[in-house]
């Protein structure tokens, strides 16, 4: 009986029979006593049931249904509201409320739920697929507190419907720019945010979701825009939106059905605000004009219906907030999905771009570079130092790399004396204190040197650089090989050649001094001399003959021999009174 009873339930939940989740509730006591080890998924004692893709055929032909003709071109109706773009901390805080609806009358009763206040959207919000990137492609069936513990989530809850059969997630899905799906122009309520941190709320064409001007940087397809600039829009809504697939039987059941609800909508600051309400389809929660009523009342603007039924689930910090949805909460046998679809996701808020160039970490929402030489609010410049390796190198992420020639952490110092090329790592060979060349080696010779390694100075007569001028000295000397000064010093270089030579004197101030003296005893020294060959000349040719001999004898006057001075040159007096003497 019980196996019929469940072939039945089944068969109803697929015809989406309104019946079905009350005789679950019913029979699932009975179910457990019998022990049948049947592994049940929550969605099915929950008569909330969302979308299916158009392609997937009609589900309930007792029901009329509107024509729905997708919009691929074209403007339709939606509103766009300036994004808060405030840096505060946290960026989203939770609080839980319990409410009583209606507030008066005997059948009011309490609700549960949730309000997250969401600052800066733009880098702190983002709609993720079941599981993580990939999901919806795969139809990846995972849990609100899965994706979230996966998306680094501070705050989570349903976002998208998906295809109870299959999986597949329904409508537009862009998660953080990513386009992971189209709806191909179904009209639907949308909630969007674009890159310039816009919020959308509203219909939108398939052209704008596809916009390459100002795009869509996250967007997900609800059901019911419950508020339109501060106004209850449901009955609108009702008029336009496409039911074609809607699973839970007729439009007007979906919208008025007590069950657990989640929204998305936005206060005139631009924060976002994040609505869920627990519940159990038709025991308790709210109905959407209920739901588009509170948020009014929390001064919400625009708001669009979520996922909702038996899978409203609240992940605060990685833990479930919420109050047991379903049956599967109290039965430890039943499995509990709890979501499938994608979630609404508040985070620390993103960098841009959010990996920070592959070059540092995001943390809440400023790039950490890596390494010591990424800079930038992105992590995308590289700078190694004043003005980048000071215009003689190339930046990289290890640092500079210098040109040749050049050295140091910004290769702001060329290379040390006798170094030269790549990392000033050769050694110059020049000599005579030739100048290396930093880059290539060459040399540079010193005035009075040259060849290729300044190995050969210059031969006589030439000066200067390259040994290419002549020297211009008197008597064809040779000159200073550097200077070409005619004062060639003995310090000179070359000075040995030009005392071999023989021609030149030394030209020092000091030398000059001794020259000078030579010359003065070289003066007396002559004189001397000449003095001396006179007075010998005089003294031949002045000898006198003997007296008294006309022969030939030498006469020696008296007082010579008695030693006495004599006159060598006697006056002519006395010759002349000689000759007149007696013969």
């Amino acid at each position: 009986m019980a196996a019929s009873i469940a072939r039945r339930l089944l068969h109803e939940r697929r015809r989406g029979a309104a019946g079905a989740v009350l005789l679950w509730s019913l029979f699932c006591p009975f179910l457990g006593a019998q022990g049948s080890g049947a592994e049940w998924n929550s969605l099915s004692d929950d008569l909330l049931m969302p979308y299916s893709p158009p392609n997937y055929g009609l589900r309930h032909r007792h029901r009329s249904l509107r024509d729905c003709q997708a919009l691929l071109h074209g403007n339709t109706t939606h509103v766009s509201w300036r994004g808060d773009n405030s840096s505060l901390s946290p960026p989203a805080v939770t609080r839980g409320f319990v409410s009583y609806i209606p507030p008066e009358g005997r059948d009011r009763r309490p609700v549960y739920g949730h309000i997250t206040v969401v600052a800066d959207p733009l880098r702190t919000f983002s709609v993720l697929e079941p599981g993580g990137p990939g999901g919806c492609p795969s139809h990846n069936r995972a849990t609100v507190e899965e994706t979230a513990r996966r998306g680094k989530c501070l705050v989570a809850q349903n976002g998208g419907y998906f295809n109870t059969d299959t999986g597949k997630c329904l409508g537009n899905v862009i998660s953080d720019g990513r386009l992971v799906q189209t709806s191909g122009g179904v009209q639907n309520a949308q909630f969007g945010i674009r890159k310039d941190g816009t919020l959308v709320f509203g219909y939108l064409s398939e052209e704008e979701v596809l916009a390459k001007e100002n795009p869509f940087v996250q967007l997900v397809s609800g059901v019911v825009w419950l508020l339109r600039d501060g106004e209850v829009y449901v009955n609108q809504s009702w008029a336009v939106e496409c039911d074609e697939t809607q699973e839970t039987g007729t439009f007007d059941k979906f919208v008025n059905t007590m069950s657990a609800r989640t929204a998305v909508g936005h206060d005139r600051q631009g924060r976002l605000i994040l609505a869920h309400m627990d519940g159990q389809t038709e025991s308790r929660g709210v109905n959407l004009w209920e739901m588009a009523e509170f948020l009014k009342k929390q001064d919400v603007v625009n708001a669009i219906n979520l996922d909702g039924g038996g899978s409203a689930t609240l992940v605060l910090n990685g833990t479930l907030a919420s109050y047991p949805s379903d049956h599967c909460a109290f039965n430890a046998m039943w499995r509990c999905p709890r979501s499938v679809s994608t979630i609404l996701c508040v985070h620390d808020p993103l960098c841009e771009p959010p990996d920070c160039g592959g070059h540092g970490r995001c943390e809440r929402g400023r790039c950490c570079c890596e390494g010591p030489f990424w800079r930038g609010a992105a992590c995308d410049i590289l700078d190694c130092g004043p003005s980048n390796c000071s215009l003689h190198g190339i930046c990289t992420e290890e640092g500079c790399v210098c040109d040749a020639g050049w050295t140091g952490a910004d290769c702001s110092e060329g290379c040390p004396n006798g170094t030269y090329g790549d990392g000033c790592a050769h050694r110059c060979l020049c000599l005579n204190a030739g100048r290396c060349d930093p880059v290539h080696g060459s040399c540079a010779c010193p005035d009075g040197y040259r060849g290729p390694l300044c190995e050969e100075a210059c031969p006589l007569g030439w000066y200067g650089p390259g040994c290419l001028r002549a020297c211009r000295c008197p008597n064809q000397c040779p000159c200073d090989r550097r200077t070409g000064s005619c004062n060639a010093s003995s310090e000179s270089p070359g000075m040995m050649e030009i005392a071999k030579a023989g021609q030149c004197l030394l030209g020092t101030e000091h030398d000059q001094e001794h020259f000078l003296a030579g010359k003065v005893w070289l003066g007396i020294t002559s004189v001397l001399l000449l003095l001396s060959a006179a007075l010998n000349l005089k003294h031949f040719f002045c000898q006198p003959t003997g007296r008294g001999d006309r022969g030939t004898y030498t006469y020696h006057p008296l007082q010579e021999m008695n030693g006495e001075p004599a006159h060598s040159c006697p006056s002519a007096a006395w010759e002349k009174e000689e000759e007149g003497g007696d013969p």
